[in-house]
């Protein structure tokens, strides 16, 4: 018999002993988790049933908390991620959908005024149409997060939590089916369960809020979201356009609203689809892809979607989707494809460097929001740039320049 494996055995116990002593501490820790939560959603009105039936043998879902630590080293360009959302398949699927749905979206448009095309963009977006709802238990994600999650998080995926539990006690939703995505999203439109309680309606008068098995009040609940959010009665989320080559590019700015028609009459802004620009409606010039893309004049149901996601390639994809299922033709305008994309590092670098000459951030996270867009436009503006706001790998480089001159000095 060999007996060289007994050598090792020593060193296997120990690393058992190890991981079992760490999963001993985990599960110690978060059952008094649980006891103190526990405590507080009964303070919050959840029943002690409720919330022991929910969090009784519950373990930890590591799976989730390493989706919630992955940080992508490059995310998708704008056109990239529209030629994925509003995919030839996606566009054909959802105008089947526009008319095997017509009688319910007819329902729907004639209570909350949403366009059934931006509906289908929102449920194909979310879940593409319903394919992929998500599968990770709701309260399991949740209740992940709210213990061991992003500790400036915490607080808000117990609220997550608790509002979850709320659905199941008033009886909306059975607890097999509060499945969704890691982030605890809900159903064919992706609710996330404060959503859910603040929004979603029972469309198909069964008398519970469903928005995983029924499409009704999946559909609804989304339109009656971006009615709440603002959406604008058969009003577009905007079109593309073409700007003058004098277009003062300080203009182009989420913060500077025009009526359609000065846009027109003074900004020299027209629309590539012949649309004559005479309403009083304002709208905001937006460059996805910075001066050297497509541009847009974005009106307030494109601030709905975004609401709905507070991401503008998100709000862009929904319009376009919806845009492309009505039958509109594509865009005119070419992307910049020849850029590269910033990474995460990238990213940061960028922030620390405006932040370094002057043009703060308020902030380095490596995500390219609003802030870092504002001070990115201060500084294109100041060096006699387009000031478009978009990061590229040359404004990277300039910055990097700009910092080393500065310290040479």
């Amino acid at each position: 018999m060999n007996r060289k494996w007994l050598h090792w055995l020593p060193i296997v116990l120990l690393l058992a002993a190890v991981l079992f002593g760490y999963s001993t501490t985990v599960d110690s820790a978060f059952n008094a988790w649980k006891q103190q939560f526990r405590e507080a959603a009964i303070a919050e009105g959840i029943h002690a049933e409720t919330v022991d039936s929910a969090l009784r043998s519950l373990l930890l879902d590591k799976k989730v908390l390493r989706l919630e630590a992955h940080q992508p080293e490059f995310t998708k360009t704008v056109w990239e991620y529209l030629e994925t959302a509003a995919s030839p398949e996606r566009i054909a699927n959802g105008q089947k959908l526009l008319h095997d749905y017509a009688p319910l979206l007819q329902r729907i448009h004639a209570q909350y005024g949403v366009q059934p095309e931006y509906l289908l963009a929102v449920w194909g977006l979310e879940s593409n149409f319903g394919n992929h709802t998500g599968r990770y238990s709701i309260v399991r994600s949740l209740a992940t997060l709210a213990y061991a999650g992003e500790i400036e998080r915490r607080e808000f995926w117990q609220k997550q939590l608790i509002a979850a539990l709320r659905i199941l006690q008033n009886g909306d939703m059975p607890p097999v089916a509060m499945q969704g995505s890691w982030a605890g999203a809900i159903g064919h439109t992706q609710f996330i369960p404060t959503t859910f309680e603040a929004y979603a309606v029972d469309f198909d008068g069964d008398g519970h809020r469903d928005l995983v098995s029924s499409i009704p009040d999946a559909l609804a609940s989304t339109a009656n979201y971006l009615a709440h959010s603002g959406w604008e009665r058969d009003q577009p989320w905007g079109f593309e356009v073409r700007l003058p080559a004098s277009f003062d590019w300080s203009k182009a700015d989420t913060d500077y609203w025009l009526p359609l028609n000065i846009w027109s009459m003074v900004g020299g802004v027209n629309a590539i689809n012949g649309q004559v620009l005479d309403s009083t409606n304002e709208a905001f010039v937006f460059l996805p892809a910075g001066y050297r893309g497509p541009a847009f004049l974005a009106l307030r149901n494109f601030q709905a979607i975004l609401k709905y996601n507070n991401a503008q390639n998100y709000a862009l994809a929904v319009g376009y989707l919806g845009d492309r299922i009505q039958g509109k033709p594509p865009l005119s305008a070419d992307w910049p494809t020849e850029d590269k994309p910033l990474s995460h590092a990238e990213k940061i670098e960028l922030q620390t460097l405006l932040t370094a000459v002057g043009y703060n951030t308020d902030g380095v996270d490596g995500k390219l929001g609003p802030n870092t867009r504002s001070a990115l436009r201060r500084w294109q503006l100041d060096v006699n740039l387009p000031a478009d706001g978009y990061a590229t790998q040359h404004y990277l480089s300039l910055l990097r320049q700009s910092v080393a001159a500065k310290a040479a000095n």
